[in-house]
């Protein structure tokens, strides 16, 4: 099975911010195209994490485990400011900012005891503290639908805040969404259960299954976000073959526990699929209207990526309107290796390429249904 080390088993309270750092970049006029990518910060290693905090603050990490925040509004309008950093891993940090300020940086998959798979909490100027050692928890708590490598894998890949502090966790490698509470304690939420697809024509003939051939491929918990109808969204990247189109979100009722997202009974149960037809997810984004962002790493999936089949490899931001729908793209075609999404107010912003010099930008949210 071909995987790229990057990746790993992906087959598988600012409410106070110290004024400290240098100014670091300025916000750019606005694009005439109201779904262009407006540069906000360019030239960040490997963006990844975005989270949107009160008082017009957005939070955002790199590759090198630091983690700051942009002003987009108020007197320090522009400026950015460092906040702290966590370890770094082969890919840059989740983030999350919850209603109050109270900040979250969770850092990937890695060695033990290195820092990885650990959820971490920020307050004012003080060194980030752990919360939670996500691989430790998941040690524990294989995985029962695992196909390939270690069924008690961690590789923690996204974050979000709820309404009473705790946190919800994305796990790439376990398949799972975990909720980590203020004191450290995880529960298992809900499990992703594999999904029989069919191997991609584009694959080469040599080393890889004939194209049709179906294959049970794990769903990859890239991704979560909570809706504004309180439930938690989950996003797929799906593991090899990771057929173009086979990607899920599922939509997940809250306070569950132990809940099974199932493909064969997708209307069963406390989880159940919100929408289907996605490629490679790797971050979900919320607006205040319901709607829901989505940003798939690249459009052919990742494995056609690694695989040296996509120049260049375009990635897409859809917007799936209130309810359901036909999701609509925004910036198609504009967006290389995108990375992560914060949705606030009229604004959605977006990191990316994920890898390389990268930068956050801004895209104008759009209201109505998709087309």
């Amino acid at each position: 099975m071909i995987i790229h080390s990057r990746w790993r088993k992906l087959t598988r309270p600012l409410i106070v911010l110290a004024v400290v750092g240098a100014f670091a970049g300025t916000l750019s006029g606005l694009a005439a195209d109201p779904s262009e990518p407006i540069p906000l910060i360019v030239d960040l290693n490997g963006p990844r994490g975005v989270a949107a905090g009160p008082l017009g603050i957005v939070g955002y990490a790199e590759n090198d485990g630091s983690f700051s925040a942009l002003a987009t509004r108020g007197p320090f309008a522009g400026t950015t400011f460092n906040l702290g950093s966590v370890p770094p891993t082969y890919i840059a940090p989740s983030m999350a900012i919850g209603s109050l300020g109270q900040t979250y940086v969770l850092t990937a998959g890695g060695p033990p005891g290195s820092g990885a798979a650990t959820l971490y909490r920020w307050v004012g100027s003080d060194t980030p503290r752990v919360v939670a050692d996500i691989a430790k928890y998941q040690a524990t708590d294989p995985d029962p639908y695992n196909l390939a490598d270690d069924p008690g894998e961690s590789n923690p890949f996204n974050v979000a805040v709820l309404p009473d502090g705790s946190v919800l966790v994305s796990d790439a490698a376990a398949n799972d969404l975990l909720r980590v509470f203020r004191n450290g304690r995880i529960v298992t939420v809900a499990r992703l259960k594999p999904r029989v697809v069919k191997v991609p024509d584009e694959l080469p003939d040599v080393g890889f299954p004939p194209a049709g051939t179906p294959l049970p491929s794990e769903a990859v918990a890239t991704s979560v976000t909570v809706g504004a109808d309180g439930y938690y969204y989950v996003g797929e990247l799906r593991g090899f073959p990771a057929t173009p189109g086979m990607s899920q979100i599922w939509r997940i009722a809250p306070d569950s526990v132990n809940a099974v997202c199932d493909p064969e009974a997708p209307r069963r149960g406390r989880c159940q699929r919100y929408a289907d037809g996605f490629t490679s997810i790797v971050a979900l984004g919320a607006g205040r209207d319901g709607s829901i962002y989505v940003v798939e790493l690249v459009k052919r999936s990742w494995l056609q990526w690694e695989l040296e089949l996509v120049d260049p490899p375009v990635g897409g931001l859809f917007r799936i309107p209130p309810g359901g729908g036909h999701p609509q793209e925004l910036a198609a075609d504009q967006l290389i290796l995108p990375a992560g999404v914060a949705v606030s107010g009229k604004n959605v912003y977006l990191t990316g390429p994920v890898f390389g010099p990268g930068t956050l930008s801004k895209i104008r949210a759009v209201s109505g249904r998709g087309h």
